[in-house]
Order: structure tokens, then C-alpha cells, then sequence
């Protein structure tokens, strides 16, 4: 692969309408951001849950907070790298016209790299697919193909996101957000469809594309040059942005998740500390600390000062690995081929997460409260819009916006219209769709 193709700046979906001036060319990527930023898909992160429930008088992050903070991180991966490449090679820019914007690409692949999942965090997605596999959904494996119910049974925020930021719903228009090709592959974190999920590499571990935006990938892979691994199963090799925007996401959500679990007092200030001071790598900072009074201005210090040893950390893996990332042969995460002693630091803090924060009563309860009440919404909605052979399933059709319906009159296209529909409501708004139709409670005109 090579920089100049992996960089294109043009759009999904407008491509005669993108000239090739490569000055004009830089603010694309930065178009892109703007264009996430102020979608509906990216606001309602704001109303699902990242790890902890949403909150009531104790702030913690949700998908939209955490995607902010990740995309902050993004950016400086790639600024870093750029720098790099530039105090090397000062003419880059004259080689490599657009590689000054892998900050900005990285950073609008970041925001939008959480904009597939559905409620109730990734419990939401296990609903989904356990609708298929052991709920009402089995009824419909004959009805579509064994590729099409790959993509049921294990359903996939990745893909949805891709399917979100590239699919034309009706009365939309034909190109859906109309992103650049660099930024929409730089979130393709699994490039394969979901028969061809093979868990020994790093990109086909889960799927990153439906069948139905199958054709869709292949148009953007081929734009980029990445390097195909095979035809059926489709599979490509990932973009080497992907590495940096996964590496965002994780340093983000280990070390983010201890301060959202101290504000909730499931860890003590004196264990949260004994996981992060360790990755500050900085000898001076235990006396800073003893001068503060404050706990949580203690961790946001130490959590400021972990990021950017991690943020230095991972940036040098990516650099030092350059020829195997763009040959496709780099394959594990940046973070888990950093230096120790950080390595054996972050996989201990992924061990404490497991056992205390993401297996915590209220964590737990609201996973479960996800399945109930994702399943109930597919359970009701989605043999309505099949069938729609009786005046109640007329009336649910009726409350499925126009913009997931569709024309279409196979089965897979439709389901996947319901899944639309379902996957993008908020936690609150799916509980209230749910109550309300299943008569627990009744709906009011305010």
C-alpha cells in the first residue's frame, strides 16, 4: 500500500464532483469532521451508554464524551507521526501532498467510530443477534442466505457504522454522509465480511461490512489500494490508519473507565492510583500528588499524564513498524506491542476492569435490561414490517420513521431496515418505545 492512494480525498458518493485540487484537497478531512459532529446519528451518542448507566447526579462518559475524547487522542497520533516523517523528510509535503492531514482523518474516523453501535452498550449488540439466534428471529434463517444470516447472528456495531455513514435511506439523498474515502476506510477495523471472520488475524476477528454494503467496501478498498486478501470471503487487509484510531479507542476506554469507577466509588482513590501512577513515568509526580488535596483532581492528573505515555508509546510503534502496517503484515493492536514494564501495566489494569468494573451490579443490570428490551423491539417490530398482514402490525409500521423504509421486498433488505431503525434509538428512547407498545405504560400527548 502506499500513502498517496491511502490518502484519497475523495467523497462516497459525490465523485464527479471532486476536482483532484490537492490545495483545496486539504480541508476536505476537516469537512469531514464537521460533518459528523453536527449529525443526528453522532448527538444521540450522547444518550447511550459507553460502560456505566447514564447518569443521574454522577457525571460518567457516554458514547458521545468518550468518541470526543477519542478523537482528541486521534489527532495526535497522527500530528505525532506526521512530525516525525517531517523532521526526516522535509519535502514530504511535496511527495506526499495530503499526508499533513492524517491528524484530521484520524480524528473524524475516531468520532465516528462508535456511531454503529446500538443501546445499552455492547449488551445491544448481543441482543441482536441473540434475537436470531435463540429468540423469535429463527424463523427467518430460511428466508435469507447463509451469508445474509452471518450478518444477523452476529451482528456488528463496526459494520453498522459503515452502513450508517455510506448507506442512502429514503428521502436522504444518494449519498449518505458524503465522507471522504481515506476517513471511511480509517474505521474499517474489521475488513471482511462476516463469513469470513478468522480469529488469528487482527483484521477478521469480527467483520467490519453487510452484505448489503459488500459491493460498497470493494469500491472503497479498491480506491485505496488495500492489499486483498481474498475473494469470497471478501477480505482486505486494514488501511494503517485503522491501527491509530484503534489505538485512540483503547487507550481511551482503559484508562477512562478507572476514572468514571472512582467518581462512582467502585474503586477507592488508593487503587485507581496504584493502577495509573505506574504509567505516568514521571519520577516528580508522587510529590506533586502529596500537594493536592483533591482525589479527583489527582486522577484527572494521573489520567492526563497516562494518555500521553501511552500516546507516545503507541506513536512509536506505529513508526517503527511502518513497513509491515503498509504491507499488511503488522498483525496485532499498537498497544499490545508497546514497551514494557507499560505492556504488563495495561493488561493488569484489563484484568481489574473485568473482574470490578465491567462485571458491577449496575453494568450487569443494565445488559440485561439491554436484551429485554432490544429483543422486545425486534420481537414486535420485525415481523410487522414482513408480514404488516394485520392492523396491528399496520400500526407499528406506522411508527417506523420513512427514512428506514424501504422499496425493497426481500426479506434481508427489510430486516435490516428494522435494524436501522432500532440500533440507532437512544437507551432512553428505546425504553420508551418499549414500554409503550408493550402497554406497561401509556403514551401521553406532551
Amino acid at each position: 500500500m502506499n500513502w498517496k492512494k491511502l490518502l484519497s480525498a475523495k467523497r462516497w458518493g459525490n465523485e464527479d464532483r471532486f476536482a483532484g485540487n490537492e490545495k483545496e484537497a486539504r480541508s476536505e478531512f476537516q469537512r469531514d469532521y464537521d460533518r459528523i459532529i453536527f449529525s443526528s446519528p453522532f448527538r444521540r451518542l450522547q444518550n447511550k451508554t459507553q460502560v456505566f448507566p447514564l447518569p443521574g447526579s454522577v457525571f460518567v462518559h457516554n458514547r458521545l464524551t468518550h468518541s470526543l475524547e477519542v478523537a482528541s487522542v486521534g489527532r495526535s497520533l497522527g500530528t505525532i507521526f506526521y512530525n516525525r516523517i517531517k523532521e526526516i523528510d522535509p519535502n514530504v509535503d511535496e511527495t506526499i501532498p495530503l499526508l499533513a492531514e492524517i491528524g484530521n482523518i484520524i480524528a473524524s474516523a475516531c468520532l465516528a467510530h462508535d456511531l454503529g453501535n446500538p443501546a445499552f452498550g455492547h449488551s445491544g449488540e448481543s441482543a441482536i443477534s441473540h434475537y436470531f439466534t435463540t429468540g423469535d428471529g429463527k424463523v427467518y434463517q430460511d428466508r435469507v442466505s447463509k451469508a445474509e444470516w452471518q450478518d444477523l447472528i452476529n451482528f456488528e456495531g463496526n459494520a453498522n457504522a459503515l452502513r450508517i455513514l455510506t448507506h442512502a435511506f429514503a428521502g436522504k439523498g444518494t449519498g449518505g454522509f458524503a465522507l471522504t474515502y481515506a476517513t471511511l476506510a480509517s474505521i474499517a477495523k474489521y475488513p471482511c465480511a462476516s463469513t469470513g471472520n478468522d480469529k488469528t488475524n487482527i483484521y477478521t476477528k469480527k467483520y467490519g461490512f453487510f452484505q448489503a454494503e459488500q459491493s460498497g467496501f470493494k469500491k472503497i478498498a479498491e480506491e485505496m489500494g488495500l492489499i486483498k486478501v481474498s475473494d469470497e470471503p471478501l477480505v482486505y487487509k486494514r488501511h494503517p490508519l485503522v491501527y491509530l484510531v484503534e489505538a485512540a479507542d483503547d487507550i481511551c476506554y482503559n484508562i477512562i473507565d478507572l476514572e468514571d469507577a472512582h467518581r462512582l466509588k467502585i474503586l477507592t482513590y488508593q487503587e485507581v492510583e496504584s493502577l495509573l501512577l505506574p504509567l505516568c513515568n514521571d519520577v516528580k509526580l508522587p510529590e506533586r500528588l502529596s500537594e493536592m488535596e483533591d482525589d479527583d483532581a489527582k486522577i484527572t492528573l494521573m489520567r492526563a499524564k497516562s494518555i500521553s505515555t501511552l500516546i507516545g508509546q503507541c506513536s512509536q510503534v506505529f513508526y517503527d513498524n511502518q513497513e509491515a502496517i503498509l504491507s499488511g503484515d503488522f498483525n496485532k493492536s499498537l498497544l499490545d506491542a508497546i514497551q514494557e514494564p507499560f505492556l504488563s501495566i495495561m493488561k493488569y489494569i484489563e484484568r481489574i476492569s473485568i473482574k470490578k468494573i465491567y462485571n458491577y451490579s449496575s453494568v450487569v443490570q443494565i445488559e440485561v435490561a439491554g436484551y429485554k428490551v432490544m429483543g422486545g423491539l425486534l420481537e414486535e417490530f420485525i415481523p410487522a414490517y414482513l408480514n404488516n398482514d394485520s392492523k396491528y402490525h399496520q400500526k407499528l409500521v406506522e411508527l417506523i420513521p420513512n427514512q428506514f423504509k424501504t422499496k425493497a421486498t426481500d426479506d434481508y433488505t427489510k430486516i435490516l431496515c428494522v435494524l436501522d431503525f432500532v440500533s440507532g434509538m437512544t437507551d432512553i428512547y428505546a425504553v420508551e418505545m418499549f414500554r409503550k407498545i408493550k402497554g406497561i405504560s401509556f403514551p401521553s400527548m406532551s
